[in-house]
């Protein structure tokens, strides 16, 4: 799936109106911090939503929203485990481990009296 853009000239400075107002929140934030911090998330989200509809009106934000939109549709072609393949992988996996710890914790206690009788 390519996807072709076509560059605006425009593009630039709908980068920098992007970076201006997420410059403005960051500001924004620090000069209003005697204010509820719920107002300055809203602020913050709101100024954000508008970077974002900004930026993707850019051929680079238009590439990055096919791309979002091809993830779901792959993510809708996985085959997901049941709860019971889920439980069995997950057990294996726990037993392993226990297995090989016991088998470090083995050779660990033999290395250390194999060392403190060497030592004397």
């Amino acid at each position: 799936m390519s996807v072709e853009t076509t560059v605006s000239r425009f593009d630039g400075l709908k980068w920098l109106v992007v970076f201006v107002l997420i410059g403005v929140a960051v500001v924004g934030n620090s000069y209003y911090a005697d204010q509820s911090l719920l107002y300055r998330v809203l602020g913050i989200v709101a100024l954000g939503a508008v970077a974002g509809l900004v930026a993707l009106q850019t051929a680079k934000g238009a590439a990055f929203w096919t791309l979002v939109k091809g993830s779901r549709t792959e993510i809708r072609k996985v085959v997901w485990p049941t709860r019971q393949e889920t439980v069995q992988t997950t057990m294996i996996v726990v037993v392993f481990v226990l297995v090989a710890a016991l088998i470090l914790w083995g050779l660990d206690s033999l290395l250390g009296w194999l060392v403190s009788l060497a030592i004397g």
